[in-house]
């Protein structure tokens, strides 16, 4: 089935609100292809909400690519200019050639290795928020720890990582009134503007890092390093924060759930999965049909651009029962937080180890979590955020 409707679905104040929920369901339940028109983007583009249809597009042998670009704006005409150069917008060898690299440092050896370091991290951040009166998760917690531990994975010191956690909050929440002043394009600017300097330092004085191994490749030019660098911050961090501060939210929510994880009976690796499906951070990709091809029962041309939405198939009746209810239990958990396909995100391993350790820690040391108010979301297409999350933690 298709609709043609004349709302522009890549406008931002549409997922300013709850409301968005209403609309994606209706258009999941109907296995609805939807079209918008220019606007967002310059010649508009077709969306898919199920989570059959958004499986179907993402799927390995499916006729799509993303080389031209995977947000809402990009096409076939009006291409991003990092296509088939930065990990998540190539295909094919170019793609395959970035994962060997950027892959032994996000796998799940490499997480599990990481997970003293994360566990340090969140001890400290909760030392400094546990006995405030209130807490915005939003900002103290949520950022904090992706952002320190992808740092360290890219070598980024310890001194510049605040800066780099509020120019990819730009980056990706440029919509938002929070970041009146920059938009993402300055944000993603600047960002590049301090790896090109941290570049020339690691060709000096390699490393362990990600960068050291990105600059001894001669296959990459300065500018494929800075643009993967970008892709390696912004994908660990800001999807991430976004699903640590919706698991303190699920906790205040959810009557018993500390106490649960606290005593064991309920399995912290099945509510991950359950928070990641929830919370979905990541709201859209986009990829471009490389050859006819029916979707939804409407014929495609070859170049046509085709948005999926995430959150939407994450809360598809047809795959999840009582889907807007957070279940600590559900299982199978078949979500597509992390997309789906040879684009699945390289990071999501590490986002579970953040993730359950957070969880743990606050189940160690927390009693109930209280929501001072209802939370504020971001004015944003690229991720479904938090503005605030205001709570007051209650210690054992």
């Amino acid at each position: 089935m298709d609709t043609i409707v004349d709302v522009d679905l890549g406008d931002p104040d549409l997922y300013a609100t709850l409301g968005r929920h209403t609309r994606w369901r209706e258009f999941a339940v109907a296995d609805e292809i939807v079209w918008s028109g220019p606007g967002s983007s310059p010649a508009g583009f077709w969306s898919v909400f199920s989570h059959r249809a958004c499986a179907e597009v993402l799927a390995p042998s499916a006729p799509f690519t993303s080389e031209y670009g995977m947000m809402i704006g990009f096409d076939r005409e009006h291409p991003d200019t990092s296509g088939g150069r930065m990990m998540v917008v190539a295909e094919r060898d170019p793609h395959r050639a970035l994962r060997r690299i950027v892959g032994p440092l996000l796998s799940r050896a490499s997480a599990r290795a990481m997970a003293a370091r994360v566990r340090a991290e969140v001890h400290e951040v909760l030392d400094r928020v546990l006995d405030e009166p209130v807490c915005d998760v939003a900002d103290a917690i949520g950022p904090r720890i992706p952002a320190a531990v992808v740092c360290d994975i890219l070598g980024v010191p310890a001194a510049d990582q605040d800066m780099l956690i509020g120019l990819t909050n730009h980056a990706f929440g440029g919509a938002d009134e929070l970041f009146e002043g920059m938009t993402p394009r300055q944000a993603h600017t600047e960002i590049l503007v301090y790896f090109d300097e941290l570049i020339t330092t690691r060709r000096g004085r390699p490393g362990a890092d990600l960068i050291s191994r990105l600059v001894a490749d001669d296959g990459l030019t300065t500018e494929d390093v800075l643009l993967n660098c970008d892709n390696v911050l912004i994908g660990g961090n800001e999807t991430t924060r976004h699903a640590i501060t919706g698991a303190v939210h699920a906790l205040a929510n959810v009557p018993g759930l500390l106490a649960r994880l606290r005593d064991g009976s309920a399995d912290v690796d099945v509510v991950v999965e359950e928070v990641l499906r929830w919370t979905s951070p990541a709201m859209h990709v986009l990829r471009v049909s490389t050859e006819p091809v029916v979707l939804c029962g409407r014929d495609l041309a070859a170049g046509t651009p085709v948005v999926v939405w995430l959150p939407a198939a994450n809360r598809d009746p047809a795959e999840f029962a009582d889907p807007d209810t957070f279940d600590p239990a559900r299982s199978p958990n078949r979500h597509v937080a992390f997309g789906h396909g040879v684009h699945h995100c390289l990071g999501s391993a590490l986002a579970r180890v953040e993730l359950s350790i957070v969880l743990r820690e606050l189940a160690t040391r927390v009693s109930h979590v209280e929501l001072v108010r209802e939370p504020d979301w971001l004015r944003a297409i690229v991720v479904r955020g938090y503005r605030s999350l205001p709570v007051r933690f209650v210690g054992r």
